[in-house]
């Protein structure tokens, strides 16, 4: 069963994700999430997150499906004009990879090459509205694709925490009508907050698979929470991670108390390991 079936049929699915590496080889992280075939349902790979220059999401995603585990390529509109975006969406469709997170893409002022000039050509929406055009046989001008047209499972991000949360609900809707199947969230750490959101959003006829992050350090948690709007992590959480003297231990705690919460309230989780990929296993265990 594929992951688009999965979420059709209403199972609750788990997904985890990698980060490409800053060179050429994927073995080391291949052989990390090795633990987690089976026992997840597709593995996100982002596009040079947080602007940071790496492997391309495309060629660890045609990796990591050729390790035996079905891939979501993270795709950005930061870096590609809307000619390489269908180009590469093709190219991912060619090696039988089917499901895409369309993202906007963090600003490159963010990352490790701060010059780089964005690109922004069209936004998460409209590469939502090719994608379902690539599937019909053309292209976003209306000229016919040869042969068979490809397939999809289309995913988008959506911030739970955003304040306001109006503006956030609005590309919500958006993006479902242009022909979004399931939503992934920014990491959740605020229940109260996440249940205000699902409150607003019933009436959406979409899927939520919930974000988990893996917390180092207290350090982190309160980098997060002065630097990535919408992302709260609660002082009592903070305080957990300051008074333990195993971080590791604490953070499983921690992941495992947010998932077991998370669970009846979505349709899925996804895991955030932030290159913890061993984490994700015991975290598996620990919530049977």
């Amino acid at each position: 069963m594929t992951f688009k079936e999965k979420l059709s049929s209403s199972r609750f699915v788990l997904t985890s994700e990698v980060g490409p590496p800053k060179g050429i080889s994927l073995e080391k992280i291949l052989k990390e999430i090795a633990p987690l075939r089976g026992r997840v349902d597709a593995i996100n790979v982002t596009d040079l997150q947080s602007s940071v220059m790496r492997m391309s999401s495309l060629a660890a995603s045609i990796q990591i499906k050729g390790a035996g585990f079905e891939p979501v390529l993270q795709m950005t509109c930061r870096d590609r004009n809307r000619l390489a975006l269908q180009s590469d969406i093709l190219s991912a469709a060619s090696f039988g990879i089917e499901n895409i997170l369309a993202l906007t893409g963090d600003h490159p002022a963010l990352g490790d090459h701060p010059q780089a000039k964005p690109v922004f050509d069209i936004d998460a929406v409209t590469l939502i509205g090719i994608l379902r055009t690539l599937e019909r046989g053309a292209d976003m001008n209306g000229n016919p694709l040869l042969g068979q047209p490809p397939k999809f499972c289309v995913g988008a991000a959506v911030n739970p925490g955003a304040d306001p949360l109006e503006p956030e609900l609005i590309k919500m809707e958006k993006k479902i009508a242009a022909g979004v199947e399931f939503f992934q969230t920014q990491a959740i750490f605020d229940i109260g907050s996440f249940e205000a959101f699902l409150a607003k959003t019933r009436h959406l006829k979409t899927k939520i698979i919930a974000g988990i992050m893996l917390l180092k350090s207290e350090r982190m948690a309160r980098y997060m929470n002065e630097n990535i709007p919408g992302v709260a992590v609660p002082e009592a959480v903070i305080a957990e991670m300051e008074n333990s003297t195993d971080k590791k231990q604490k953070c499983l705690e921690i992941a495992v108390r947010l998932f077991k919460t998370l669970q009846p309230m979505c349709d899925g989780i996804h895991f955030m390991p932030i290159g913890w990929y061993g984490m994700v296993p015991r975290l598996l265990d620990a919530v049977g």
